[in-house]
């Protein structure tokens, strides 16, 4: 149950004991919600370094004197909610370093006959009493000097013993459970001079007059009074103020959650001869007034009211302060009437001609006006306001001009359904507040405004810069943001907070170039990085913008785009040119007319043989070809039928069609050999289907004549099979003489025989 930093949480696991094994790493046991009883003195012996004993909601009855003897670090004891019926001073006799201590919840009705606490000097906390607890005595606190925090429930507290809490010399807080009223002068007359602040919950005042200042001098330290959930009527309440004006020191009163029954019937003139309150401030909140409407106007109660700096009175039904009461708050700088019942022609008669005449900060928040420029008329009047707070009012509705207090510089008109803004906004404002308003764009001229809050409104961009030069902060949450640039960013020079949090970001390459790349997108973006996160492009969606980085292609498409087809562009002309170079083309031609070929039978049916020889030969050898050897061969006895391309190929068809056909079509395929046939493209054609369909069949269907000498070198070398042939086998040579002719002739008819 042990963490790294040995906090070790054994809460709600049904333990009847402490468990065995507990060692000096230990800090923090918690141990609160189990089923524990007794705590004995072995079980804690050797957690020395624990600093925090958490054992609250157990069934605890006995604890035995020294169990907590070895815990001299421990600052913070929680045994509340128990069973323990009484405490003893033994348990925290060792407890040097204690300074939480926990008791409130058990059932012990008093604390014993002395001080269970005398050795705690570094107490700063002290929690105590339950509902069964019932005596205070003097000396219940000896020992303790100073307390951060003082917390009682006595709710049921039937006795205190005059100056029991009277030796702590100070407290910051004293926070008490008293229904008992009787006691309660008594208790504040021993606190005059050590608590600051004065915390008391459920009490019904007393209406006996009994003075909380006897015998006792300035000066008093008692600065604040707070009742919480307590019950006042006309009568207790008139004496409360009376007395509460003898503490010369108290500055501060408030009301949470009490119930005034009554109807402001107060007794003013006694009120008025106690002399003058030195109360500033009085806070005022849900405070219950059965039959409020029947609430009188105070009338008499103006001279109680004329130094006071700070009221609240909110979530109260106030509908309305009396224009006569209301001229007399000459010293009040701050007013807070938020969550009342406040309409526009009750607000008339509250901020009359000559009332708040110092006025500083008004919150009419929550309320019911609907006249945004009627509630800037009424306010108006009260010329030194500079601070208004008029959000969650129904406006729903703003004119284009507004009448406004000459000095006004913070203005919040969030949540209050205007469907944009105008120039009723007055220009003096340097703080502005238009959250919630659904506003789809912003584009006033303010040139004081430093902070601008548009916070859950429909904005695509943020506003510009040009007319707000002085904007400091500036919030856009919760908007429809996409993003935003650079320029929009850099153009407000003195922007030192933004917060464009929890907006659907689109992550394009712009938006994450200037994120990554500006320096001060930490300094300046609020809830940078958590709240700053992709809603488009899909794939980076839910990523913190800050953690995403795009692919080059994701970012530059149409430039890599280009650029690829660039590339493929040069490495088509780059195999043109190869192609060109080393006649790939040539070679591509003659693969097709192969495979061509190849689908054809071997050898042409003999019904289909008509020629005796197919002649291949170069158009510069046509001459002797058509002169010569064609009288020669075809004027034999018998002839010769030679296939010659200018005679017998057939017009109109692919030429290498024609030549598969006539070599197929022939016996033997002659070729007349010279330096012109080897640079004919047609003539290397020719050869080369020879290659595929003759001299891979082993046959001596081929027939070379050599017209003129020519050197195998001259051949090119993807003839490989021709220069194979010219070096291992015969071919006829054309000679010079007319003897030696009459045999080159002889020996030619005999192998076209063949």
């Amino acid at each position: 149950s042990c963490n790294a930093r040995q906090l070790c949480n054994c809460s709600s696991m049904g333990l009847d004991f402490i468990p065995p094994g507990l060692t000096d790493k230990i800090t923090v046991l918690n141990l609160a919600h189990n089923r524990i009883k007794h705590i004995q003195s072995q079980d804690l012996q050797q957690a020395v370094n624990l600093k925090a004993l958490l054992l609250q909601s157990n069934k605890i009855s006995s604890i035995d004197e020294d169990s907590f003897q070895s815990l001299a670090k421990l600052e913070l004891l929680d045994l509340s909610n128990n069973s323990l019926a009484h405490l003893s001073p033994l348990w925290f006799g060792h407890l040097s370093s204690l300074q939480h201590l926990h008791l409130q919840g058990n059932s012990y009705r008093d604390l014993g006959q002395g001080s269970p606490f005398s050795s705690l000097r570094n107490l700063s906390s002290l929690h105590l009493g339950n509902p069964q607890f019932s005596v205070i005595r003097q000396g219940n606190f000896d020992g303790i000097e100073l307390l951060h925090k003082l917390w009682i429930d006595g709710s049921n507290l039937g006795q205190y013993e005059q100056g029991s809490l009277k030796s702590i010399k100070e407290i910051n807080h004293m926070i008490i459970n008293l229904r008992n009223s009787n006691i309660f002068s008594e208790i504040v007359r021993d606190i005059l001079h050590s608590v600051t602040w004065l915390e008391v919950t459920e009490i019904k005042l007393p209406i006996e007059n009994k003075r909380l200042v006897q015998n006792s001098t300035d000066p008093f330290r008692l600065q604040k009074v707070t009742f919480k959930e307590a019950f006042f009527t006309d009568q207790t309440i008139s004496l409360a103020i009376v007395l509460l004006k003898e503490i010369t020191s108290l500055k501060e009163l408030e009301a949470i959650n009490c119930v005034l029954e009554g109807k402001g019937i107060w007794n003013t003139e006694e009120i008025a001869r106690s002399g003058q309150s030195y109360v500033e401030t009085i806070m005022i909140n849900k405070v219950m007034i059965q039959n409020f409407h029947l609430f009188v106007d105070l009338n008499g109660m103006e001279s109680q009211i004329n130094k006071l700096k700070r009221l609240t009175i909110a979530s109260s039904n106030v509908f309305m302060v009396p224009c006569k009461l209301a001229r007399h708050f000459s010293s009040l700088l701050y007013l807070d009437f938020h969550d009342n019942l406040l309409v526009n022609k009750r607000l008339d008669e509250t901020i009359c001609k000559g009332s708040w005449p110092s006025l500083q900060t008004l919150n009419l928040s929550q309320n019911s006006l609907k006249s945004l420029k009627q509630t800037a008329m009424y306010t108006s009047r009260l010329a030194k306001l500079n601070n208004l707070d008029i959000s969650q009012n129904n406006f729903g509705d703003i004119p284009d001009v507004c009448e406004w207090p000459e000095n006004l510089k913070y203005l919040n008109l969030s949540s209050t359904q205007i469907p944009k803004v105008t120039t009723c906004i007055p220009p003096t404002l340097e703080v502005l507040d238009v959250s919630a308003n659904n506003l789809k764009e912003f584009g006033l001229q303010l040139p004081f405004l430093k902070e601008l809050y548009l916070t859950r409104n429909q904005l695509k961009t943020l506003p510009g810069a040009a007319p707000m030069p002085n904007l400091v902060a500036l919030s856009v949450r919760r908007n429809k943001l996409n993003s935003f640039s650079r320029e929009e960013f850099e153009s407000f020079r003195r922007m030192e907070l933004l917060d464009a949090s929890d907006n659907n970001f689109m992550c394009s390459c712009e938006f994450l170039s200037f994120i990554h790349h500006e320096a001060r997108i930490a300094q300046v973006l609020v809830g940078w990085p958590d709240k700053y996160v992709c809603d488009s492009p899909l794939a980076v969606r839910g990523a913190q913008v800050g953690t995403v980085h795009l692919s080059l292609m994701e970012c530059h498409r149409s430039l890599v785009v280009s650029v690829i087809c660039v590339l493929v562009f040069l490495i088509i002309l780059l195999l043109v040119a190869i192609g060109y170079k080393y006649h790939m083309v040539w070679y591509l031609r003659m693969t097709w007319a192969w495979l061509q070929a190849k689908r054809k039978p071997k050898r042409a049916p003999p019904k289909d043989v008509c020629y005796d020889a197919f002649v291949s030969y170069s158009e510069n050898d046509s001459d002797w070809v058509e002169n010569t050897m064609v009288r020669e061969l075809e004027q034999a006895c018998p002839p010769f039928r030679l296939c010659l391309h200018k005679r017998d190929f057939v017009p109109g068809k692919w030429i290498v069609d024609n030549i598969i056909d006539s070599i197929e079509k022939s016996h033997k395929t002659l070729f007349v050999l010279s330096e012109h046939f080897v640079q004919s493209e047609w003539c290397k054609y020719e050869l080369d289907f020879s290659h595929f369909r003759l001299f891979d069949e082993n046959n001596d269907a081929a027939i070379l004549v050599l017209l003129e000498p020519i050197q195998s070198k001259a051949i090119p070398k993807r003839f490989c099979k021709l220069r194979k042939i010219m070096n291992t086998k015969t071919y006829l040579e054309w000679p010079a003489g007319e003897e030696q002719q009459q045999v080159f002739w002889f020996n030619l008819k005999i192998a076209l025989r063949s």
